[in-house]
């Protein structure tokens, strides 16, 4: 159950205001917290456990789950589309306390990590993607580095379909990244283009031990520093006539071989345990020895 109701009709409430600076990044305005927008990013939130800290309605009624603590303000329509940044608002938004992550999230969410790092990365709706993709392909988290797009910007939340609320997406450098190669063992493959030499297929590489995978921007591709920090250079094997994928294309194709391999590996590693379990023979039945009586 929902806490107490606040109906406002201006466009310089406090509260209003501090929702616009949300939805324009302004953390100092917005006092930390992020602003998300629409019933499905909503929904997402409370499914994943995101503190709320306000709800804004227009005409709608309070969603399930919300918390006695959560304060609601209810805003009229043209109020309401002053300070979200849809064309066609859906009437439903909120303020939320973004989840923190740190890179030890990471590399502890399974044994053999597997990361997806976008370096330099501009396109918001790409970087949303590759978020939901990474939860949907089993990804341990995204590592973003400097000169990329904030995975909180409005474009990218509503790209990531509510993944951005599970999986750990943090922020890091190219020093630390390379550090992870000798402190986690954690190999760094390339994404490029075929036409380069020293290119090995996807589907060849051997993405079961950890793994981070290096996506670049979308119009120069990986930096020079990049390319020579990889282990490897990888590329998808594309019979058309192109040059290129898509960013967000590229990491998810890689991120779903990653886990047909990583899927492929545990199965074996089952069946070889299934048969050797169906080897071992079972406790000696004792013979009854004396009579009955």
């Amino acid at each position: 159950m929902a806490g107490t109701a606040t109906t406002i009709s201006s466009r310089t409430n406090a509260r209003v205001k501090q929702l616009r600076a949300a939805f324009a990044g302004q953390d100092r305005l917005s006092g930390g917290l992020l602003a998300i927008e629409g019933e499905h990013l909503v929904e997402e939130a409370l499914r994943s456990g995101i503190a709320l800290q306000t709800i804004f309605l227009t005409d709608r009624r309070t969603p399930d789950g919300v918390s006695d603590e959560v304060e609601i303000v209810h805003l009229t329509s043209d109020v309401f589309a002053s300070a979200v940044e849809t064309r066609s608002p859906q009437g439903i938004a909120a303020l939320i306390a973004p989840p923190h992550f740190e890179m030890v999230d990471i590399l502890e969410r399974q044994p053999s990590a597997l990361l997806i790092i976008a370096a330099g990365l501009q396109d918001p709706g790409n970087m949303g993607t590759i978020v939901r993709s990474a939860e949907a392909f089993g990804a341990s988290g995204v590592v973003t580095t400097p000169g990329s797009v904030s995975p909180w910007n409005q474009k990218a939340l509503r790209a990531s379909a509510g993944s951005i609320f599970r999986v750990p997406v943090i922020p890091s450098t190219l020093e630390e990244i390379a550090a992870l190669q000798t402190s986690q063992c954690i190999r760094l493959f390339a994404a490029v283009g075929a036409a380069e030499s020293g290119v090995v297929f996807a589907q060849d590489a051997d993405l079961r031990r950890p793994s981070g995978i290096l996506i670049g921007n979308e119009g120069s591709g990986l930096g020079r520093e990049w390319l020579q920090l990889a282990t490897e250079r990888i590329t998808i094997p594309c019979p058309g006539p192109v040059e290129s994928l898509n960013a967000a294309i590229a990491a998810s194709l890689l991120l779903y071989e990653a886990s047909r391999q990583r899927s492929a590996a545990l199965q074996r590693e089952q069946t070889a345990l299934a048969q050797t379990i169906s080897r071992i023979p079972g406790p000696l039945r004792r013979r009854p020895t004396g009579a009955n009586r």
